[in-house]
């Protein structure tokens, strides 16, 4: 269920936080099994699947978004939804980068669907997340800013149909989930000091104050989406998944429109044709990749790699 942020409205006075990806509350969309068995992703597709970041840079400075749509799916097909509308509307295209020597992380047998991890070094480390989709290789997240030195990955991955790994990457997103719609620690979920999620929860206690006296809210939930997870060296593991923030801005009594937007001209006019307005919403995506340590019950998670990005954007 979403989380509305209304206590950070109130000076971080506690919320519940609770719902998970997959824990009961907030349900998954698996992927349904193949009639037939999955062949699993050998080292030679998946270079070939990665040089499809070459065509859709393209699309982008192009901005031809129905090539943008055919390239991408889970998270990157939303972002290149209104996203890439928006940049034919003034909205500046997001800088793409030319990523390059890359190793790729393959899961061990191919399960439920096809897919597999890349780690591109340059010019900056970053994930990448190729689904095979519709008969083509798709990217479903990235690229994903790595934050510090990369781990390598253990040789030859695990499947998602590993329990141990399993029944940790579906804890991995709720506990993400109820550190952000915890502000006052009741849950005794914590990061460590420095972790980048951190950032996003100041964020979210800082935007109403900036906002004033407008007034904002915000609703944190899920990306819905089938587990990714990857065997680390050390019985630990990867886990690629995301977050929606949803942020809903109305002007202040008696006042035309806002005081404070907290999004830029450039985002405004692209998404919305509008220069001024007395309400937003705008729903940003975070994603993530996870080092998960230690057993499913006592888990430590820190947070490797991280984008946020503006999905969509409405006004009145």
């Amino acid at each position: 269920m979403p989380r509305r942020m209304l206590a950070l409205l109130l000076g971080l006075s506690a919320i519940a936080g609770c719902g998970a990806r997959t824990g009961g509350q907030v349900p998954i969309r698996e992927a349904k099994p193949s009639r037939t068995p999955s062949r699993a992703v050998d080292p030679a597709e998946a270079a070939r699947a990665f040089t499809l970041l070459n065509r859709l840079d393209d699309a982008w400075r192009k901005r031809d978004c129905p090539a943008v749509e055919k390239l991408t799916t889970w998270a990157e097909k939303t972002l290149g939804g209104r996203a890439c509308e928006a940049t034919r509307n003034g909205r500046p295209a997001p800088a793409r980068r030319r990523y390059a020597d890359a190793e790729f992380f393959l899961p061990a047998t191919a399960g439920e669907d096809r897919w597999f991890v890349a780690l591109a070094r340059k010019p900056d480390p970053a994930y990448f997340l190729f689904v095979h989709e519709d008969g083509r290789w798709k990217l479903g997240a990235g690229p994903i800013p790595v934050r510090g030195e990369p781990r390598g990955l253990a040789e030859g991955t695990a499947p998602t149909g590993d329990p141990a790994i399993g029944v940790r990457a579906r804890l991995v997103p709720q506990r993400y989930l109820t550190y952000l719609t915890d502000p006052a620690g009741v849950s005794g979920v914590t990061f460590p000091k420095g972790d980048a999620i951190r950032e996003v929860f100041d964020t979210l206690v800082r935007r109403p104050r900036a906002a004033r006296p407008d007034r904002l809210t915000a609703d944190v939930r899920l990306l819905v989406g089938p587990q990714r997870a990857l065997l680390l060296p050390g019985g630990e593991a990867l886990v690629i998944h995301g977050l929606e923030i949803e942020y809903r801005q109305k002007a202040g009594p008696g006042r035309p429109s806002l005081a404070h937007p907290i999004y830029g001209e450039d985002e405004l006019r692209g998404f919305t044709g509008r220069s001024r307005a007395a309400e937003l919403t705008g729903t940003e995506i975070v994603l993530l990749a996870t080092k998960v340590t230690g057993g499913a019950a006592g888990a430590a998670l820190s947070t490797v790699a991280m984008r946020d990005s503006l999905a969509t954007l409405t006004a009145r």
